[in-house]
C-alpha cells in the first residue's frame, strides 16, 4: 500500500488484516514514507519476544518467574544452609567423640534412616492433607529439636546416645514432611516449568552444601552448640515462606480408603510404570552402594588424606559446589530438553571419578575429585528426580515421592551403616571401588526413554480394597 501524500489530513487507513494491527498502531498523519513500517516492526518484535518466552519454558528463569515458587525456594535455601551447617558439624562431632566409622554410620542412619519407614506415611499424608501445614508443623518440630541438640552440646561432654536419639527425632520429622516438599513443587509453577523448578531446588540444596560447611567453619570457634542453635533459627524462613504461599488444597474424594490401601496404590503406580520403576531402581542401588562416601567422608578424609578440623569443611564444600554445578547445568544448558539419556553419561563418569577418589592420597587433588563427584552425582539425581516428577500424576504424587525419598535419602545411611565396620577393618578403598562398579553396571539400564522401555505392567490385583 502506497502512503498518502505528506499534505494529506486524512485520519483513516486501510486495515492490514494479515498483521492484525489495531488502530493505535497506525499513524494518523504520515510524515515519513517509512512510518507504516514501524507497526510491523513492533509486531515482529513482540512475536520474536513471544517465541523467546515460549522457548524459555523448563529453564531456571521460567521457574523463578513464579512468585510463590521464588519465595518458597528462597526460604528453603536459607533453611538448608542451616541444615548443612548442622549436618557437617554433627558427623564431625560424632567422629571426634568416638573415632569410629561404625558410630558415624549410626548417626547418619539416625538422621536419614527414618525415610525407610516414615516417608511412606508422609506420602499418604501428603495426598490427604494440606501439604503446607505438614511442612510447617514438621519444620517447627525440627527447629525445636535442634535447640535441644544445642543444649546437649553445651553440656561439655555430650553422650553419644543422646546425640543419636535427638538426631533420630529430627530424622523422623524430616521423613514425614519430605514427600510434601516434593509434592508441593508442581503447584508452585507452570507444569512446563517443572524441570527448571527441580533444577533450582537442586542447585539451592547443593549451594547450601557449599555455604553451610563454609559458614560452619567460620563460626566453629564459637562451639558446636551455637551452630545447632543457628540451624534452629533458620526454620523460621521456610515456615514463613510456605505459610505465605497461596496453594489451593482439594481434599481427596476417596476419604473412606485406608492409609495402607493408599500406600499400596502408590506402590502399584510405581511398579507398573516402566519409567518410574526404572528411576526408583537406579536411585535405590546407587544410593545404597555408591554414596557411602558422603557420610563416611570425615573418616576417609582423616585416614586417607590427613584432612582434619576446618579443612574438612572445605572438602565437603567442594562436593556441594560440584553438586550445585550439576544441577545448574540441567537447569540452563539442558533446561527444557529431554533428560532421559543423562544417566548414560552421568553414571560412568561418576564411577570413574569415585574410583580415582578411592586411590588418591593427595589432599589438593582430592578437592578437585570430590568436586567432580558432586557434579556427576547431582547431574544424575536431578535428571532422575525431574523425570519422576514429569511422569507421575498429581493424584499419586505424594506417595510416589515418598518412595523416592526412601530410595534417594533412606538407603544412603543404610549403606553407610553397613560400610562403617568394613571401612574400620579394611579401609575405604575396597568399599569405594565396589560403589564405582555398581554405578558403572547401572549404566546398562540408564536409558529412561519411554519409547524404548517395556509396556506398563498390568496389575494382578485390585489397587484398592
Amino acid at each position: 500500500m502506497n502512503p498518502p501524500p505528506a499534505t494529506s489530513t486524512s485520519t483513516s487507513a486501510s486495515p492490514v488484516a494479515d498483521h492484525e494491527l489495531s488502530g493505535a498502531d497506525l499513524p494518523s498523519t504520515v510524515e515519513d514514507p517509512t512510518a507504516l513500517a514501524e507497526p510491523t516492526l513492533r509486531l515482529r518484535r513482540r512475536r520474536s519476544a513471544g517465541a523467546r518466552n515460549e522457548r524459555r519454558h523448563g529453564t531456571v528463569g521460567a521457574a523463578l518467574s513464579h512468585q510463590a515458587f521464588r519465595r518458597v525456594a528462597a526460604g528453603a535455601f536459607a533453611s538448608n544452609i542451616g541444615t548443612w551447617m548442622q549436618n557437617v558439624t554433627l558427623i564431625a562431632l560424632a567422629n571426634q567423640l568416638t573415632h569410629s566409622g561404625a558410630f558415624v554410620g549410626l548417626v547418619s542412619f539416625a538422621q536419614l534412616g527414618p525415610m525407610l519407614l516414615a516417608s511412606p506415611v508422609g506420602g499418604v499424608l501428603a495426598d490427604r492433607f494440606d501439604r503446607r501445614h505438614i511442612i510447617m508443623a514438621g519444620s517447627a518440630v525440627q527447629g525445636s529439636l535442634s535447640v535441644v541438640l544445642a543444649m546437649v552440646a553445651w553440656s561439655g561432654h555430650p553422650p553419644p546416645w543422646a546425640l543419636v536419639l535427638i538426631v533420630l527425632g529430627i530424622g523422623m520429622a524430616n521423613a514425614l514432611i519430605a514427600p510434601s516438599n516434593g509434592a508441593l513443587l508442581p503447584h508452585l509453577v507452570d507444569r512446563r516449568d517443572l524441570s527448571g523448578a527441580v533444577a533450582v531446588n537442586s542447585a539451592a540444596m547443593n549451594g547450601s552444601r557449599v555455604l553451610g560447611p563454609l559458614l560452619a567453619a567460620l563460626v566453629s570457634s564459637l562451639g558446636t552448640g551455637w551452630i545447632f542453635l543457628i540451624n534452629a533459627g533458620t526454620y523460621v524462613f521456610v515456615i514463613a515462606a510456605v505459610g505465605a504461599a497461596k496453594v489451593a488444597f482439594t481434599p481427596p474424594t476417596d476419604g473412606a480408603v485406608g492409609p495402607w490401601a493408599r500406600f499400596r496404590e502408590g506402590l502399584d503406580t510405581a511398579r507398573q510404570d516402566p519409567v518410574l520403576r526404572r528411576v526408583l531402581g537406579i536411585v535405590s542401588l546407587f544410593s545404597l552402594c555408591s554414596l557411602v562416601f558422603i557420610y563416611q567422608l570425615p573418616g576417609l578424609a582423616e585416614n586417607q588424606l590427613g584432612i582434619t578440623g576446618s579443612a574438612f569443611y572445605r572438602l565437603f564444600a567442594a562436593f556441594g559446589l560440584g553438586a550445585a554445578g550439576g544441577a545448574i547445568l540441567l537447569g540452563t544448558v539442558l533446561g527444557g530438553r529431554p533428560l532421559h539419556r543423562v544417566p548414560l553419561f552421568a553414571l560412568p563418569a561418576f564411577a570413574v571419578t569415585l574410583a580415582a577418589f578411592a586411590f588418591t592420597h593427595d589432599p589438593v587433588a582430592a578437592h578437585f575429585i570430590v568436586f567432580a563427584l558432586g557434579f556427576f552425582y547431582f547431574t544424575l539425581v536431578t535428571a532422575l528426580s525431574t523425570t519422576l516428577q514429569e511422569e507421575v500424576d498429581d493424584e499419586h504424587r505424594g506417595r510416589v515421592m515418598g518412595l523416592w525419598m526412601i530410595a534417594w535419602a533412606g538407603l544412603v545411611p543404610v549403606g553407610s551403616l553397613l560400610a562403617g565396620p568394613v571401612i574400620d577393618r579394611v579401609g575405604g578403598t575396597p568399599v569405594l571401588l565396589f560403589g564405582a562398579v555398581v554405578a558403572l553396571a547401572l549404566t546398562k539400564v540408564g536409558n529412561l526413554d519411554r519409547n524404548q522401555l517395556p509396556e506398563r505392567r498390568p496389575l494382578t490385583r485390585p489397587v484398592l480394597d
